[in-house]
């Protein structure tokens, strides 16, 4: 049995769940005439309270004495806001769902977990909440936008659960899991470079979804600014200044591996970083001074057709899981003991995969010069194979803009790396 201060609190609990959405609806009818008002703080107040009795009486009078009163509610309840309906003539069943969730969290609120039971009283008080700003994202929502939001959706749940998570060759590089996984982060950069273009423009919104998808994987950031300065989506010196961006979130990312898998390995590591860092932004301030400037190349923004162009992503998908298998291949006949080659082939794929490897070989004592040596040749590789990817897949006056910014990125770090070696 539960004890009476643990009981007073999980009543307390439901009643507040309905005092919560009571809130919510009282606020949203505060302008009508006190006789015309209706179900609002008091009522859902009482539904909650009454559904943490019911719950209560479930537990101490058994499964009868619930059902007894869940009908008592439900049934006038429902007659309730039926006859609402018909004098209002809103046919919106919002409300009467609102208060059987409510009842229901106020029951499951005296017998289950407290913790649940308050995060969804919580989003029911916010579903109704943002009844406005949902209805007028639906209005604004587009069908190619839901058409490509419900391909990911199915190519996450429906198709990936359904692929073999092991490799299928002696060499461990064709896991088809891992290889779908990695359309789907495509496709997803894909469709989220869309949306930031469409909410921020297209002067700011490539730099936000640059940022962000760096966060797992400048690789794909990079390929889909070039696929969008292809389409002319995004201008040429934009594109190049997200990607740029997308450098620098890429070695800032690793240099917070190195301190957290590999801390003996940072003191060497981070010195030829910041430089690449630094010499990234200067580029990227160049880059969007100049667009600033150049008013005449920002009017050819095309405006955005597709949110997920499936032959691009297909195409692009084709290519990063050939360097993905080629990759693994060559690390796995060289394998961690030719610690270099195996840093320069796996950093083709994932630099970050390098640096957690390396970082394991450190603590089991590798000198951690030879580890940052490892792990900033994994780096310089990645930068290397994304400006070829940007040379394959983008725009020339992209291309070469890009390659420019990584080649003062790369040139820094070298020569910050060299100086330090010769000292």
């Amino acid at each position: 049995m539960m004890e009476t201060i643990e009981l007073f609190q999980r009543l307390g609990l439901a009643v507040a769940i309905g005092f919560l959405v009571g809130v919510e609806r009282g606020w949203k009818s505060r302008d009508l005439e006190d006789e015309t008002r209706v179900a609002g703080l008091r009522t859902y107040t009482l539904i909650g309270l009454l559904g943490g009795v019911a719950g209560l009486a479930g537990v101490h009078l058994g499964a009868v004495a619930f059902i007894a009163l869940a009908l008592a509610f439900a049934l006038p309840w429902t007659l309730f806001k039926l006859m609402e309906t018909l004098r209002d003539g809103d046919l919106s069943v919002t409300g009467a769902i609102a208060g059987v969730l409510v009842f229901a969290l106020g029951a499951y609120a005296m017998v289950g977990d407290l913790a649940l039971a308050a995060a969804a009283g919580v989003l029911i008080a916010a579903v109704l909440a943002f009844k406005q700003a949902m209805h007028d994202w639906l209005d604004r929502l587009t069908w190619p936008e839901l058409r490509s939001a419900l391909l990911i959706l199915a190519a996450t749940f429906v198709a990936l659960p359904l692929l073999p998570d092991r490799a299928l060759d002696p060499y461990g590089a064709f896991n088809p899991r891992e290889l779908w996984l990695l359309t789907i982060i495509l496709a997803l950069a894909s469709f989220a470079g869309y949306v930031a273009l469409r909410v921020a423009g297209p002067r700011a919104g490539a730099y936000f979804a640059a940022a962000a998808g760096a966060l797992v994987s400048s690789t794909i950031v990079t390929l889909d600014l070039a696929r969008r300065t292809t389409a002319g989506e995004v201008t040429p010196l934009r594109a190049a200044a997200a990607a740029a961006l997308a450098n620098i979130v890429m070695f800032l990312r690793v240099g917070a591996l190195i301190a957290i898998f590999a801390t003996p390995a940072l003191a060497d590591a981070w010195p030829a970083l910041a430089a690449a860092v630094i010499a990234s932004a200067a580029a990227i301030a160049i880059l969007v001074h100049t667009a600033a400037r150049t008013d005449k190349e920002n009017q050819r923004a095309a405006p955005l057709t597709s949110p997920l162009d499936l032959i691009s992503v297909a195409r692009f998908a084709l290519l990063l899981a050939a360097i993905t298998v080629g990759a693994r291949i060559v690390a796995s006949v060289f394998g961690e003991g030719g610690l270099m080659a195996f840093a320069a082939t796996a950093g083709l794929v994932d630099v970050d995969a390098v640096a957690l490897a390396v970082g394991g070989l450190v603590r089991d004592g590798l000198h951690p010069h030879d580890g940052a040596n490892a792990i900033l040749l994994a780096a310089a590789v990645d930068t290397v194979s994304k400006v070829v990817i940007a040379g394959f897949a983008g725009a020339q006056r992209f291309y070469w803009r890009y390659a420019l910014a990584s080649a003062a990125a790369l040139i820094a770090g070298v020569a910050v790396y060299v100086a330090l070696a010769l000292t």
